[in-house]
């Protein structure tokens, strides 16, 4: 895979594009930004490319995908563009800022059969397949519940973009998505958003904290979710069993060589787990060479509209303010 990254923002520089180098078979082939300067000072890093304008990456023809991780506000405009050049597409999270604008580029990448795939690298952390080999095991019994928590103290400083409007910030953007991923990455896309709460930071006019409250009622399961932008920090969720629970402690945002612990807890007592380092950001990119590779790109579709619905609901009955 020949990469282009249409952006320069923390999370590309640091760890999505080593991982892309990483790859034996996938190449960095350009960099581009608003200004020449920093796309420069990028691509001299990586012995790539730098370009100082978005459209100059997606004219070039010596490239199969690029990578977004500009702010939400700016991902529908560019991932269509992205689409209409022939690109396939890895956009981070939040993918889209509406169900209308994930519906309008899905129809548009099955149009051109090509991948979109929202980066919650999270998923492929092999953390997760431990806790599911538990499950099955049967060490906590038939699953009751799921609570999901993503949340840290403020950043600081109003340049935050987490923090501007204008950008489409805010914390169900940013933190909460994470725990409604978690929900249907755990246990499917059949839940509905039956209640949630977000409370709003006055200064900046984003929501700062809330919750979500979803059921699956086939499989009788239902999951709590909570997140913040002004919360002491989480980042796990657990599963509530009829015999037992698990606990993924570091659940979203454990580095390449950070070993995580899950929890379990049974009625004889709880064991602390330590699991092996993983790198989900190279997991990631290896699932997404697949994806193309074998054109399996409708699971993804799936589940980036399942999520922009999420969203939408937890927007629509938590009665967002203008």
């Amino acid at each position: 895979m020949k990469w282009g990254i249409l952006g320069t923002a923390n999370i590309a520089t640091r760890s999505v594009m080593p991982a892309i180098q990483g790859i034996e078979g996938n190449r960095l082939v350009a960099v581009a930004s608003r200004t020449r300067e920093k796309a420069d000072a990028v691509a001299a890093t990586f012995g790539i490319d730098g370009l100082g304008h978005y459209e100059a990456l997606l004219d070039r023809s010596d490239i199969d995908a690029i990578y977004i991780p500009l702010p939400n506000s700016m991902h529908f405009e560019w991932v269509m563009k992205a689409l209409e050049a022939g690109k396939h597409v890895l956009v981070e999270k939040s993918a889209f800022v509406t169900l209308e604008q994930a519906e309008t580029a899905v129809a548009l990448a099955r149009k051109r059969q090509l991948a979109i795939v929202e980066n919650f690298q999270f998923q492929h952390h092999s953390q997760h397949g431990a806790v599911r080999r538990l499950m099955d095991e049967g060490a906590i019994g038939a699953v009751r519940a799921f609570r999901a928590s993503f949340g840290f103290p403020p950043f600081g400083g109003s340049q935050n973009i987490r923090y501007d409007r204008a950008l489409d910030g805010g914390a169900l953007l940013d933190a909460g998505a994470y725990t409604l991923k978690a929900t249907q990455f755990m246990f499917g896309r059949d839940f509905e958003v039956q209640a949630a709460h977000m409370t709003y930071n006055d200064d900046y006019n984003v929501d700062w904290f809330g919750g979500a409250f979803l059921v699956d009622a086939e499989q009788g399961v239902f999951s709590e979710t909570a997140w913040g932008f002004d919360n002491f920090y989480q980042c796990n969720y657990e599963i509530w069993g009829a015999t037992g629970k698990i606990t993924a402690t570091r659940a979203y945002t454990a580095k390449a060589d950070f070993k995580p612990v899950i929890i379990l807890e049974q009625a004889g007592g709880t064991q602390q787990v330590e699991l092996k380092a993983d790198d989900h950001f190279r997991n990631m990119l290896q699932h997404f060479n697949m994806l193309v590779a074998r054109k399996r790109h409708e699971e993804e579709f799936e589940n980036i509209l399942s999520q922009s619905k999420a969203i939408d609901d937890v927007r629509r009955l938590s009665q967002r303010r203008s």
